[in-house]
């Protein structure tokens, strides 16, 4: 019977400390793996500078367009860009034009 005391004092010891471990563990394992962890927090972080890039990259198109709208109102309207996209909407050009194209990424407007 004194084997099975020693033993049964010996296992009280080490519950307490062995239930505190674990829950350390977990939480220290939520700290950096969890979905509010370190790693979810890196990649929120690439994805918002991914994010703000192409804001950037749709706020320019959005200016560009704006300036083509802009060129083509009636108060202020620019008959040389008008020509322009006539001509290249026909497939037209006089026999005195020289025609540069430009790939649709370069373009001007």
């Amino acid at each position: 019977m004194g084997v099975m005391r020693r033993i049964r004092q010996r296992a009280k010891a080490w519950v307490a400390p062995a239930l505190l471990l674990s829950l350390a563990g977990y939480f220290g394992w939520q700290a950096t793996q969890g979905e509010r962890g370190l790693e979810s927090y890196a990649l929120r972080q690439r994805q918002l500078q991914a994010a703000e890039q192409e804001l950037g990259r749709v706020q320019a198109e959005q200016q560009a367009w704006e300036r083509r709208v802009s060129a083509l109102h009636t108060e202020r309207l620019d008959l040389d860009m008008l020509d322009e996209q006539a001509r290249a909407r026909l497939n037209m050009a006089a026999p005195s034009d020289i025609v540069v194209s430009y790939p649709p990424d370069k373009r001007l407007f």
